[in-house]
């Protein structure tokens, strides 16, 4: 399965400071973002939860077959199992949560209803972030620019606040698509929102997105 930006982007600038030593990659896909925080990361635990069949095989096996397999555990299972019975507490809880809106339409009609019926509430997230997150905990998501207002109010509800947001542009005349959040249990007294755009022009990257991923590429 291809890797997408939304992937990349979150993992690369999910902040880490705090040293996590377990994390948990909710929606886990192939199993990229899980991947790319043990690279980064001296994480002792790396938990990924995924429920479509084929992306747990391909989970499993990309785990198998990295440096770190001894860390990383991807559980084949939906959000609301894994939350029914919780044995941890997560340092770090990651997520590109599959998002459904009406300005994502392919020319598959199928795979359109796929995505919407794979789509994740965002309330069963943050949810489920409020219940698992340590006490110096953070939660990170990459979600559509027009939700921020919505999540960020979501999780205030769940007391969790916003400690860096990132608002990414493909290039630097079109709109903001993407927001890049973090959370923890407490709130700072002031928040600064920076911008990144991906690229100049076609394939052309600004060097802020190479900085940002140029450890995850193999021609960066």
């Amino acid at each position: 399965m291809k890797v997408g930006t939304d992937s990349v982007l979150l993992g690369a600038w999910c902040p880490l400071e705090n040293n996590p030593f377990s994390v948990l990659d909710i929606g886990a896909g192939t199993g990229i973002l899980s991947l790319m925080i043990a690279q980064r990361s001296n994480a002792e635990q790396i938990d990924a939860l995924e429920i479509d069949e084929d992306a747990y095989e391909q989970c499993v096996e990309n785990f198998e077959n990295s440096p770190w397999g001894d860390r990383l555990f991807c559980f084949h299972a939906g959000l609301d199992e894994f939350v029914d019975e919780p044995e941890d507490e997560y340092d770090l809880i990651i997520s590109n949560p599959p998002f459904y809106s009406e300005d994502y339409k392919t020319e598959n009609s199928q795979r359109d209803l796929a995505r919407f019926q794979e789509a994740m509430p965002f309330e069963d997230l943050i949810e489920a972030a409020d219940l698992l997150l340590s006490e110096n905990g953070i939660f990170t998501v990459i979600i559509p620019y027009k939700e921020e207002e919505k999540f960020i109010d979501l999780c205030a509800e769940a007391e969790l606040y916003p400690i860096k947001v990132t608002r990414v542009k493909g290039t630097p005349t079109t709109e903001i698509k993407r927001s890049l959040l973090a959370f923890k249990r407490y709130e700072l007294s002031t928040l600064t929102a920076d911008e990144l755009v991906i690229e100049i022009n076609r394939h052309e990257y600004t060097d802020d997105y190479i900085n940002l991923t140029r450890d995850f590429y193999l021609k960066m």
